[in-house]
């Protein structure tokens, strides 16, 4: 199989060269336009659950929506800390 590769390589060496070019201007070209982030951000994943009832109060809010998402959550693999407010 390899032999066969290099052998077609061989033969067609200008299509081989012309695509090394063609690989090289887009790798120029990506290098160029893709866009860096200078400060990375190093923190950990977050979600963050915004939950509006209108007409409850905080604590029905804190008892109905957000407690037990939170406890639910901490039940999850790979989660290290779970936090909430209301």
């Amino acid at each position: 199989m390899i032999e066969s590769i290099i052998e077609w390589s061989i033969r067609n060496r200008y299509v081989v060269i012309l695509a090394a070019i063609a690989m090289a201007v887009a790798g120029v070209r990506a290098m160029r336009t893709m866009p860096v982030d200078a400060i990375p951000d190093l923190s950990e994943n977050q979600v963050i659950v915004f939950a509006d009832w209108p007409g409850r109060s905080p604590q029905e809010i804190e008892d109905q929506v957000t407690y037990p998402l939170t406890s639910r959550l901490q039940g999850l693999a790979g989660v290290k800390v779970v936090r909430s407010s209301s």
